[in-house]
C-alpha cells in the first residue's frame, strides 16, 4: 500500500519531467531558421560592451551557441547591399551582381539602385516606396534553394527598415519582404510579392507606432559618467543630428524643426527603429504561423539603424554604445519570445553583419593616427580638367560613386582611344591623391586572376557588368567625405571583421577560432537541411556546425 501511494505521488512529477525532457528534444530539421543582421557591427562591439549587455540578449547567444571569432567579409566594397546579397547567396559580387548600393548603367545613362524595378507598384504606401525587386540579384540564395527543395511549402520573410536589405537577404522566391515608408510611417511591400497587405500587416499599420517611437526621448541607459567603455561626448567627431551632437535627444522637437515630406525618416537614425523593427517582425511570426509545421520557415530579419547611428556618431561615441545597449535588450526580448512561442530547440538562429566600419578620422588625426578624409568631389573635379587637357573637351566621366568611377565608353570609342588605354591613364591620375592607396582598371580585373592581398579583394567585388571602369582603395583610416562623421566600405580590418554566432537548434557551445567567411552561412545552412547550395555559391559549410 505504501508503495502504491508513493507511486501515486511520483507519477504527475515522472510525467511532468517527461513531458519536460521530450519538449527539449531537438526537430528533426529546425522548423524556423531566422537570420539576424546587424548592420556595421564591429565585432569587437561584442568585448567592448560585454560587462553592460544583460543575460538574455548577446550573452545568451555567445555562452549557449558557438560563436566564430574570425569571421570576415573578403571583399572590397563592403556596403549593406553587397553584405545582404553575399550573405543570401553564399558568393562574393563578382558572381551575384550586387557590387553597391547603386551603380551606373552606361546602356541607360543613369544610376541605378540595387532593388530599384519600376516593373512593379507598392503595396501600402507612397509611390515610389515599393518599386522594389531582386531583379538585380543574378544568383539563388538559400532561402530560394529551401523554397525549391520542398515546391515552396516553407513560407519565407524578410523584415528591414531599408528595402534593398529585405529584398536581398531572401531573394526570388520568398513569400514577402516588408521595409518601412519613411513618407507615411507604414510597413509596405512591393507587387513583386502580393497585391495587397495581409490584414495583420494592416493592423499593425494601424497601431502608428512609429509615432509613438518618435515621441520618446532618447538618453542614455547607463550614466554617462559610468560609459568607461566610449570617449566623452566631443561633438568636434561626430556629425550627429545636423547642429544637436549630444544627449538628450528630444525626437519630437527634432522630427517638427526637420519636418519634411519625409516625416519618419528620423526613426531610421535612433534606437527605436530596432525596436520597430522587433515589434514587427514578432507580429509576422505569430500572424503567419512561422515554426509551426514540419517544413522549415525562414525569416530574414535586419537591424539597420546601427548603421545609421554609427556613420552619424562613430564606433567611440556615447550613441553607438547606448544603441547596442538597448538592441540587447530586443535581442532578449526576442529571444525570449522564440523560446516560449516556438521552443529554441526547434529554431536556428544566425546573427551576422555585413560590415564593421572605421573610427572617424577626426578622431585618429586627433590622436595622432593615420587617418582623413578623401575628397572625392575635389578628386573628380580635377580628373576631368585633366581628361579635357588631354583628349580635348568632353564628357569623359559619366559617374562616380563609392570608390568607382565610370567612364563614357561610347565617347572613348567614338574618339578611337582604346579604353584600356583610358582607363590606366585614369588610375595613373587617380594615385596621386592624398588617402589613395591602389587604384585598378577593369580591364586589370577582367583580365588577370588574383589570389590573395588586395587585389583579390578588389577582383572578388568586380562584376562586369555593373561595375565601374576604375576602382579606388583608400589608406587605412581613410573614408569618403560625406555628411557622416565615418563610414564603411575598404578592405580594412575594422570593415572585415564582423561577428557570427550561432544560436538554438542542435547548435553546440563552442568557440571557432579558425577564420570563416559570410559567404559560408548559406552553404552551412543547406547542409543542416540536406539541400542544394545555392547556385552560385562558393562558400564552404562550417565544419564544426555540420559535423
Amino acid at each position: 500500500m505504501r508503495r502504491i501511494i508513493l507511486l501515486m505521488v511520483l507519477m504527475p512529477f515522472f510525467y511532468t519531467s517527461k513531458a519536460q525532457t521530450s519538449k527539449k528534444i531537438p526537430s528533426e530539421k529546425p522548423t524556423l531558421i531566422v537570420n539576424i543582421v546587424i548592420n556595421q557591427m564591429r565585432y569587437d562591439y561584442i568585448r567592448r560592451y560585454w560587462k553592460d549587455f544583460e543575460e538574455g540578449g548577446f550573452k545568451k547567444l555567445i555562452n549557449e551557441g558557438t560563436l566564430c571569432r574570425d569571421a570576415e567579409v573578403n571583399y572590397l566594397f563592403t556596403q549593406s547591399s553587397v553584405g545582404q546579397a553575399s550573405i543570401a547567396t553564399g558568393t562574393y559580387p563578382c558572381y551575384h551582381g550586387i557590387v553597391g548600393d547603386q551603380w551606373y548603367n552606361n546602356l541607360e545613362e543613369r544610376t541605378v539602385f540595387c532593388t530599384e524595378d519600376q516593373n512593379y507598384k507598392t503595396v501600402g504606401g507612397s509611390y515610389e516606396a515599393g518599386q522594389n525587386s531582386p531583379v538585380n540579384l543574378m544568383a539563388t540564395t538559400f532561402s530560394d534553394e529551401l523554397m525549391l527543395s520542398n515546391y515552396k511549402k516553407s513560407k519565407v520573410f524578410g523584415v528591414s527598415l531599408e528595402p534593398n536589405e529585405s529584398v536581398l537577404s531572401v531573394g526570388h522566391t520568398a513569400n514577402a519582404a516588408f521595409w518601412f515608408d519613411v513618407d507615411n510611417g507604414d510597413w509596405v511591400s512591393s507587387s513583386f510579392y502580393m497585391d495587397s497587405l495581409p490584414d495583420w500587416t494592416l493592423e499593425f499599420n494601424a497601431k502608428k507606432l512609429s509615432e509613438t517611437y518618435l515621441t520618446r526621448l532618447w538618453e542614455p541607459l547607463k550614466p554617462q559618467a559610468e560609459n568607461a567603455e566610449s570617449w566623452a561626448e566631443n561633438d568636434k567627431f561626430e556629425t550627429g543630428f545636423r547642429d544637436n551632437a549630444t544627449f538628450p535627444y528630444d525626437l519630437e522637437k527634432m522630427r517638427k524643426k526637420y519636418n519634411n515630406n519625409r516625416q519618419y525618416e528620423l526613426l531610421k537614425y535612433v534606437p527605436f527603429g530596432n525596436n520597430f523593427t522587433k515589434d514587427f517582425a514578432i507580429a509576422l511570426i505569430v500572424n503567419e504561423e512561422l515554426g509551426k509545421d514540419e517544413y522549415t520557415d525562414y525569416l530574414g530579419l535586419n537591424f539597420s539603424a546601427t548603421q545609421n547611428i554609427g556613420s552619424k556618431f562613430g564606433p567611440t561615441s556615447q550613441e553607438i554604445q547606448d544603441t547596442y545597449l538597448r538592441l540587447d535588450k530586443e535581442l532578449a526580448h526576442f529571444l525570449s519570445f522564440l523560446d516560449d512561442n516556438i521552443g529554441k530547440e526547434n529554431v536556428l538562429v544566425v546573427l551576422t553583419s555585413t560590415s564593421g566600419v572605421s573610427y572617424t578620422p577626426s578622431f585618429l588625426q586627433d590622436s595622432k593616427i593615420p587617418g582623413g578624409y578623401f575628397n572625392q568631389y575635389s578628386a573628380i573635379t580635377l580628373l576631368k580638367s585633366y581628361l579635357n587637357a588631354i583628349y580635348g573637351e568632353g564628357d569623359w566621366v559619366k559617374f562616380y560613386h563609392s570608390h568607382q568611377i565610370y567612364l563614357n565608353r561610347q565617347l572613348i570609342e567614338d574618339s578611337n582611344i582604346k579604353l584600356e588605354d583610358f582607363q590606366s591613364r585614369v588610375a595613373q591620375f587617380l594615385i596621386q591623391f592624398e588617402g589613395v592607396a591602389n587604384t585598378v582598371t577593369a580591364n586589370t580585373l577582367h583580365t588577370r586572376n588574383f589570389t590573395d592581398g588586395i587585389l583579390e579583394k578588389i577582383q572578388n567585388g568586380y562584376n562586369q557588368k555593373y561595375s565601374g571602369d576604375v576602382i579606388l582603395n583608400l589608406k587605412p583610416g581613410w573614408v569618403e567625405k560625406s555628411d557622416n562623421s565615418t563610414g564603411t566600405n575598404s578592405s580594412y580590418k575594422y570593415d572585415t571583421h564582423v561577428p557570427m554566432i550561432w544560436y538554438g537548434w542542435k547548435i553546440k557551445r563552442q568557440k571557432i577560432n579558425r577564420q570563416v567567411e559570410i559567404i559560408d552561412i548559406a552553404p552551412t545552412l543547406s547542409s543542416l537541411l540536406d539541400i542544394s547550395f545555392p547556385g552560385a555559391a562558393i562558400g564552404s559549410p562550417i565544419i564544426e556546425l555540420v559535423e
